[in-house]
């Protein structure tokens, strides 16, 4: 028997509970529910002899992007608290609506079976997952990516950025003669995105640092103050605080998007397959021209990658003059609240070509 991956079958669909609790309430068969629907279930509320249990609470906080698949929600938080009523609500307005006979129109009979088609539809690619997407299955692209993996050096700085090099020159002599640089950034530097830190720009790799300050940086050591360098924002003063080797992501770090990509693949699969077998008919033109845009969180090609692995957007420092977090061939968003639909897999994101990284370093562009 297969060992699972840990994410509890990732609840592809965080929305399917949410449309579950609708296709409930609209059905008009009474169903008694009096028998916990899960293991360990609760019963937190009744509404006219129905029971909400702790799952139909857990669902909602799901659905609405409150907590992810795999996270606890404790019965006793103010959060909890509010999706139970949240979900009263819900229910009394099904309730309501059915008094009226809402749920026998045509629109409430097409959307509930849009819900529907999409609830089956969910259900197979989980028991697809849960089936055939295993922990040896994720270890192994894990390690495939950490071996592609281009290990560099992080360095950690701080920056006063400043309008012209006579101010960076006099702030220079200022933390030559004591000034603190932490101090002197939150007084001086216009560069927003640092400066009510110190200017603490984190760490990021030596590869993808702007051109200008490479030359700086390069052989600098931690404790030292070089600049000023002229950047596109103005003139740099830059303090190294720390260097050291490239840290690789865990593979719990990494395992939501190397599930994702994986489930693309099988997702994508299934859906060729089905059809091929099916005989699907277009009753209006399918759009010509330019094709599905590729959309802005879509990852940078390999062919915009610069030789030492930098997209171009890093190789000039912007107007904050803080370094572009490294670019790789990546999936746009790691499996989780965001994601809705199986289908919507499929048309989030282009599939990963072979021999490509798919992850960048967790600390790249992050405080360490």
């Amino acid at each position: 028997m297969k060992k699972r991956s840990g994410l509890s079958l990732l609840a592809v669909i965080p929305m399917i509970a949410a449309l579950s609790l609708t296709l409930a309430a609209c059905n008009k068969t009474t169903v008694s529910n009096e028998r916990p629907p899960e293991p360990g279930d609760v019963a937190v509320a009744r509404i006219d002899g129905e029971t909400i249990w702790t799952s139909d609470v857990r669902a909602e906080a799901i659905a609405q992007g409150q907590i992810g698949p795999g996270e606890p929600l404790d019965i006793t938080s103010d959060l909890f608290a509010r999706t139970m009523e949240e979900v009263i609500d819900q229910r009394l307005l099904a309730k309501a609506a059915m008094a009226k006979g809402l749920e026998k129109s045509t629109t409430a009979q097409r959307r509930l079976r849009a819900a529907h088609d999409r609830i089956l539809g969910d259900m197979l690619v989980e028991n697809s997952i849960d089936r055939d997407i295993d922990e040896k299955t994720v270890k192994e692209h894990y390690d495939e990516q950490v071996q592609l993996s281009k290990q560099s050096e992080e360095i950690r700085t701080r920056l006063i950025l400043l309008k012209s090099k006579a101010e960076a020159d006099a702030a220079l002599k200022a933390i030559q003669a004591g000034a603190l640089f932490e101090a002197m950034a939150m007084e001086k530097s216009i560069d927003q995105t640092t400066r009510f830190n110190g200017g603490d720009m984190g760490y990021f790799t030596t590869d993808i640092m702007p051109k200008a300050y490479k030359g700086v940086l390069a052989t600098a050591k931690a404790g030292d103050t070089v600049g000023p360098v002229q950047t596109d924002g103005g003139w740099a003063l830059l303090r190294v605080e720390d260097r050291r080797p490239e840290q690789v992501p865990t593979l719990e770090e990494e395992r939501p998007i190397i599930m994702r990509y994986l489930i693309y693949n099988q997702v994508a699969g299934m859906l060729n397959s089905l059809r091929k077998k099916a005989k699907v008919e277009f009753l209006i033109a399918k759009p010509t021209g330019g094709g599905q845009q590729e959309p802005d969180s879509a990852p940078a090609s390999a062919e915009a990658m610069s030789d030492d692995g930098a997209s171009a957007s890093a190789e000039s420092s912007s107007a904050s003059a803080v370094p572009a977090k490294k670019k790789v061939v990546a999936l746009s968003q790691p499996l989780g609240k965001a994601t809705d639909a199986s289908t919507r897999l499929i048309a989030a994101d282009p599939p990963l070509p072979a021999g490509k990284k798919f992850f960048p370093p967790a600390s790249a562009g992050h405080k360490g």
